[in-house]
């Protein structure tokens, strides 16, 4: 077995050696630190694939720095510097902006598919400090830029290895220095992949055009993605392309979430058991709830999850209710789900724009108030590296038993955005929140109903993939009951992010 700084698991270990030995085979060899120029023409995907708490992002961090420290150059989705012929590359992907920033709380430098798709054009003046901060030339001289500041721009790089972000700590704004976007025309080398139960055929396509080498982390027992027939990507793969784990990793091993997450696999287990299992877990852990209403307070940052669409939608008005939200605006502090991007052909440049900062569909978004013009809105987008946007906005409000939405405001086009006070089970893949809340009634209907997906009844697929989405608490809420708000909704807790990236600049109107 191959010696790493930790000890693996036995299926980690072999799973470790397996990749080691096709990274050797691409020119990346990580036992004795040397590289080789990529190989053209070779195409090589493989596939760890185990449920929650089996240790894929353990294994895939270790790599990471493994490949980093045998001098593999890490491509974020900010900026890449210039390409030399044999220089190897890796980098690190997840579907969503939620998914990439629960990897990068984690020390591993992830971006969303998205943005190694679509990359940044820089003002070539500005582009001399990027070159310099990633160590590829001198200090420059930009007029209007002060040594100090280029001092603070040098700080905050050592430390988060951001660009964008070290010229924000420079003073300068996102539309000083991207002129704007492009889709990649050359590929890459390597990329890992996360959550790679998410990917659809097209991205799937869109990545091996891109990676000679690819390495896919996925959940099995997740649910695969719409109008897919029920199948995952990586399904597909030979056998000996598909590294399983198996084994819970010893750090897991007394968490009680996990614990129910993995009981759902008992072929004779029933609703009623399982939520007497829930239950009983809640009476010896408070990390489990046995809850008998929804806390309306935790749904402005972390959204009930729910199966039915009409449930979502009777949430969210209650939710507005409780804090007196006027029929024809939005308050400050109300959370909004991206829900993609209307604008016609000719505006192709505005989406990539919109969609590069982090506003693609499904990211989770608070509102923070109007924007200057008509039409547009202030963002902070959750999980994105640059978080705060102003973009013109389309907000659709849906209400119990009407068809249309109300739309509180809207600008002609623009991103579009549903309230994200509750959010299906489906949409709430690949992301992760301290607390979960999961509304019980809703997987009682579904098991009520029989309905199998993949050989497996609907019920235990929705609740495995609800509350894996807890990364401390799980409340499981078994009542149709909202509690009153302790506080009324905040924004002050999202004002120390980075300097807002304005998209002002260009009206849509």
């Amino acid at each position: 077995m191959t010696q790493t700084a930790l000890t693996y698991s036995e299926d980690q270990a072999e799973a470790h050696d397996r990749i080691v030995e096709a990274l050797r085979g691409a020119g990346v060899d990580l036992e004795n630190g040397t590289l080789l120029p990529p190989k053209e023409g070779k195409q090589s995907v493989l596939a760890v694939i185990g449920k929650a708490g089996s240790g894929k992002t353990l294994l895939l961090a270790e790599l990471y720095r493994a490949m980093e420290q045998a001098g593999v150059d890490i491509v974020s989705g900010d900026y890449e510097s210039r390409k030399r012929r044999d220089k190897r590359t890796l980098a690190i992907l997840a579907p969503t902006n939620k998914a990439a920033s629960v990897l990068r709380m984690r020390g591993v430098p992830a971006t969303t598919i998205h943005r190694i798709l679509y990359t940044p054009v820089y003002d070539p003046e500005y582009e001399k400090i990027a070159e310099w901060l990633a160590g590829n030339g001198e200090r420059p001289e930009i007029e209007g830029l002060t040594d100090v500041a280029l001092d603070r721009a040098h700080a905050f790089y050592q430390t988060n290895k951001s660009i964008p972000g070290a010229l924000a700590a420079a003073g300068l704004r996102g539309s000083d220095f991207i002129t704007g976007w492009k889709r990649r025309e050359e590929p890459l080398d390597i990329g890992f992949v996360d959550e790679a139960s998410m990917l659809d055929e097209r991205q799937m396509d869109d990545l091996k055009e891109i990676f000679p080498t690819l390495l896919l982390f996925g959940d099995p027992a997740q649910l695969a993605p719409v109008n897919q027939s029920g199948a995952m990507v990586f399904e597909t793969l030979p056998a000996p392309a598909k590294l399983e784990l198996h084994r819970i990793h010893r750090q897991d091993a007394d968490n009680p979430i996990l614990d129910l997450a993995h009981a759902l696999a008992d072929p004779a287990l029933e609703f009623s058991d399982f939520e007497r299992m829930v239950e009983e877990k809640s009476r010896v852990d408070d990390r489990v709830q046995f809850a008998q209403r929804v806390e309306v307070d935790l749904m402005a940052r972390s959204p009930v999850l729910v199966w039915r669409n009409a449930t979502r939608i009777r949430l969210i008005t209650a939710f507005r209710a409780v804090h007196g939200a006027p029929d024809t605006a939005l308050l400050e502090g109300e959370p909004l789900i991206c829900d993609g991007i209307e604008l016609p052909l000719k505006h192709r440049k505005k989406r990539l724009d919109l969609e590069a900062r982090g506003l693609i569909k499904g990211a989770q978004v608070i509102y923070l108030g109007p924007g200057r013009k008509p039409g547009f809105s202030r963002l902070h987008v959750i999980g994105a590296e640059d978080p705060q946007v102003s973009a013109a906005s389309i907000v659709k409000i849906e209400k119990p038993d009407e068809e249309e939405p109300f739309i509180p405001f809207a600008a002609n086009m623009g991103a579009t955005f549903l309230h994200g006070a509750a959010v299906t089970i489906h949409k709430a893949q690949g992301s992760q929140w301290e607390t979960v809340q999961v509304f019980a009634p809703d997987l009682y209907v579904a098991a009520r109903m029989g309905r199998v997906e993949a050989g497996q009844p609907l019920w235990k697929r929705l609740a495995y993939v609800a509350i894996t989405r807890a990364q401390e608490r799980l409340c499981w809420v078994v009542r149709n009951r909202l509690s009153k708000p302790e506080h009324a909704l905040r924004v002050d807790d999202l004002r120390s992010a980075p300097a807002p990236l304005t998209l002002e600049a260009e009206t849509l109107e």
